[in-house]
Order: structure tokens, then sequence, then C-alpha cells
């Protein structure tokens, strides 16, 4: 029922600006969503009780799979041309995980309802991947985000959810929406006009990377946009936790005592220099070279996938280098995909661990953030999902060969949807629009899977899981 807001909001927009066909497909579809929720609401309100956290699952799931499928009517109703309904539910898919992978073109000339719903969708799942990590993610156990019970809000030590959660959504709400103002003001400042600014603050801050433009970020010239943007899309792949600690208890110290921030930042800043080296001495010509490599490592690197150019065509290693940080991605708790960075350091922490332990057989070697050892148990989750992650990559990669697309195209197509990324390599630099009906399919189930950390989907395809 919330949802068929952002169905309608588009809507007065549409009106506004005079695009009267739309008006109509974005009333009825908000109408129809919000019939069929009311209608659900009806027959379950006398369902009384705590939520177990089976149905946090259950929930989180539903919320980038229904409603993408109730997202993509206002595309499909659309009528624009050579847009099947897989093509508008692969562009609902990809705003609601915020993966930013587009099959449209001609973005200019696109009605303006219709862009900004398409940024709408980014700024909500974003929202709702904050909720997920903070409230849900902890209850699995996949490795982590366990990190951070002691310093995060929410039901993190208890079996079940609890009212906790409503509280931890609305603190986070208000730091997610006073980011998104704050960064639409400074757009706004620097030369975009009113409705840019607001539709790129809703794809900045939740890392989604879709633009108003064909030509994405690279429209703008003016390099303090570029530099806004970076300073934003760092802010949001930062654990929202900290966020929360910094907003409520007035601290910012706690930035720089965290172990995954500190090899965040430290991933960005050393791809960015490597990019800004490697293009200088191919002799890439530039005007602004050093803005455009750091924008460009840090779209890519915190998953946003934002272009100020076609990074595809840049020489020798820095398109793979660029992917493979998409790779590893942004902090847990943010709005940014990937591997996530904690995970990262645990893994490089346990490598390290086990060299020393074949030097030293004897030796007991613990894991620490801080002053606090790492708990075997997260450390074993965290391998545990590595494993899960490459297997289901390489069945996507399988997948995807087999419908004749190139090597090249497929393992970015997969690596990108997986890691909401956005623009691949290949084929689909640009955009996914030449892709099979089922290519685009599997990268649907791509994008799915990444932004729900892979085992709480494939949670609904275990027969334990139902039994509980």
């Amino acid at each position: 029922m919330v949802f068929s807001i952002a169905q309608i909001l588009p809507g007065f927009f549409a009106y506004f600006y005079g695009e009267e066909e739309y008006v109509f497909i974005f009333i009825s579809t908000g109408f129809i969503t919000f019939l069929i929720g009311f209608l659900m609401n009806f027959f379950a309100k006398k369902r009384n009780g705590d939520l177990r956290t089976k149905d946090g699952f259950i929930i989180t799931i539903f919320f980038w799979t229904i409603l993408a499928i109730f997202g993509s009517f206002p595309f499909f109703l659309a009528n624009l041309d050579d847009i099947s309904y897989i093509d508008a539910l692969f562009e609902s898919i990809s705003g609601l995980t915020t993966t930013g992978a587009t099959v449209f073109v001609g973005l200019d000339d696109m009605a303006k309802s219709l862009l900004f719903y398409r940024q709408l969708l980014q700024w909500l799942g974003g929202m709702g991947i904050i909720v997920l990590a903070v409230a849900v993610l902890p209850l699995l156990g996949v490795g982590g985000m366990q990190l951070y019970k002691a310093e995060t809000p929410g039901p993190m030590k208890d079996t079940k959810m609890t009212p906790r959660i409503t509280e931890t959504a609305k603190a986070l709400w208000f730091v997610y929406l006073t980011m998104t103002v704050m960064c639409a003001s400074l757009y706004k400042t620097f030369g975009m006009t009113t409705f840019d600014a607001i539709c790129h603050a809703f794809s900045t801050v939740s890392i989604g990377g879709f633009s108003t433009h064909d030509a994405s970020f690279s429209y703008f010239e003016e390099t303090s946009l570029r530099w806004t943007a970076v300073v934003f899309m760092v802010v949001s792949g930062i654990n929202f936790a900290l966020h929360y600690i910094a907003w409520t208890k007035r601290r910012l110290l706690h930035y720089f005592y965290d172990s995954e921030v500190k090899l965040y930042l430290s991933i960005l800043i050393t791809t960015g220099l490597i990019t800004y080296l490697t293009l200088y001495l191919s002799s890439v010509p530039n005007n602004n070279l050093l803005a455009e490599s750091i924008f460009q490592a840090v779209s890519i690197g915190t998953t946003t996938g934002y272009l100020t150019s076609n990074y595809a065509d840049w020489p020798l290693f820095v398109p793979i280098m660029l992917l493979t940080v998409a790779f590893v991605g942004a902090c847990a708790g943010s709005t940014g995909g990937g591997i996530k960075v904690i995970r990262t350091l645990i893994l490089m922490r346990q490598g390290v661990g086990e060299i020393t332990k074949l030097i030293h057989p004897n030796a007991v070697v613990t894991i620490k953030f801080g002053k606090k050892s790492l708990d075997p148990r997260i450390a074993e989750s965290v391998w545990g999902f590595f494993s899960i992650y490459v297997a289901v990559f390489i069945v996507l990669l399988m997948f995807l060969l087999s419908q004749n697309n190139d090597f090249l195209t497929s393992f970015s197509a997969v690596g990108a949807t997986l890691n909401n990324l956005g623009p691949g390599l290949g084929e689909v630099s640009n955009n996914y629009k030449e892709l099979n009906d089922a290519s685009k399919l599997g990268l649907c189930m791509a994008m799915l899977l990444g932004r729900l950390e892979i085992f709480t989907l494939l949670l609904l395809f275990t027969p334990a899981f139902w039994r509980s």
C-alpha cells in the first residue's frame, strides 16, 4: 500500500509537465497496487503476534520480488519503443536493487515523469537495503554483520523480530533522507537543474547509478559536480550503523577506528591513483584526468555505476581492475553492493592466519577487530558465503555463455549484476538492451541474489526453512 505512493507521485509530475498519457498510467497502476495491498491487509488484519525470524526473511525477499513486479507495470504500459515486459521487469528489478543496469535508450527525450519514477525506485530500494543489512542479515549469520551487534540498534540479539525494528527504521530513514537533501542541494548549487539534482541525489545516495541522460554523469561538465558525487558516493558506501552513531551520539572519530572503513577508503584511494597514473602514462587525452580517474574509481568501486566516459575503452588492465574492485564493493550495512569490505577483510586476515599456522603449527591464531577477537563461527560463515558466491557466479556465467554471449560480455554482465554495479564490459558497457530475454531473466536473478546477499534468497529453496 505504501509502495503505491511511488507510482502515484510520478503521476503528479506527469500532470505538471503536461504528459497527459502518463498521468493515467501512473494513477491507475498506483491504484491497482494500493487495492491489492489493501485486500491483503484486510484479510490478514486479524493475525496478531510478533514476526519471527523466518517472517523477516520472507518479507525481505518479497520487497524486491513482488514489488519489482508491480513496479514494472508503468514501464510496460508506457509503450516505449522495443520495450517488452521482460525489459520492463529488468528495469524495475535493476532500480529496486540499485544495480543501475538499464535496457532503456533515448533517456534525454524520455518523459520526465518516467525518468523520475526510475530514480525513485532506486532511492526506495536503497533504504530497503539499509533496513535489510542492519536489522535482518545479522539474524541469518552470513558473516560480517555480526560485528555490529554491540553498536547497532535493532533486533540483533533476539531470535525473533521485535518492535525496535520500527525505531531503527525511523532513525535510518531520517539519516538517509538528510543525506539525500544535502546531496540534491549541492548538485543544484553547482549547476544541475532542480529536476536533475533531485533525480541524481536519489541515485547517488542509494548507490544506484541511474541517470536522466544517456551520457550518464558525463552530461555534466562541471568538475564541482563530480567531486560532490565522489563525496556522497564514498559516504553512502559506509555502514549506515556508523552514520547512525555519528548522528545520535555526535561523534565522528569512530569512523577512523573502524577497520572496515579504513580498508574501504584505502581501496578507493589506491584504485583511483593507479587509474590516474596508468591513464597519464598512456597519454589518454583528458583535460581533467585526476578528477576523471578518481570519479570513475569511486563510482565503480562503490558499485554506483555512474560513467563520465566509457571505462571499457580505457587502456591496459584498468577496466578489469575497476570491475575486480567492484567485486569487493562497499561496506556492509551500506547501500553498496559486492561481497562487502568486511568479508574481504576477514578473508584476508584468515588467510594470513593460515600462513602463520603453517610456520608455527602449534600457534593459536585469532582474528581481532580492535580489542575484540572474532568469533570463529563468523569466520566460517564468511568462507561459506564466499564459496556459495563463487558457485552462483559460475552457474550464472555458464548460463549466459549458453545464450551465445561472448565471454567478456558474460563475465562482466554477471559480475556487474551480481555485485549490483550496472555497467559492464563488452556488449553491456552502455546498456543491456541487445541481450536476449533469457539472458535478461538470468541477470534479474543475479541482481536479486546480489542484493539479498545470496543466502537470504536461497533460503526459500531449503526444505528445513519451511519446516521451522
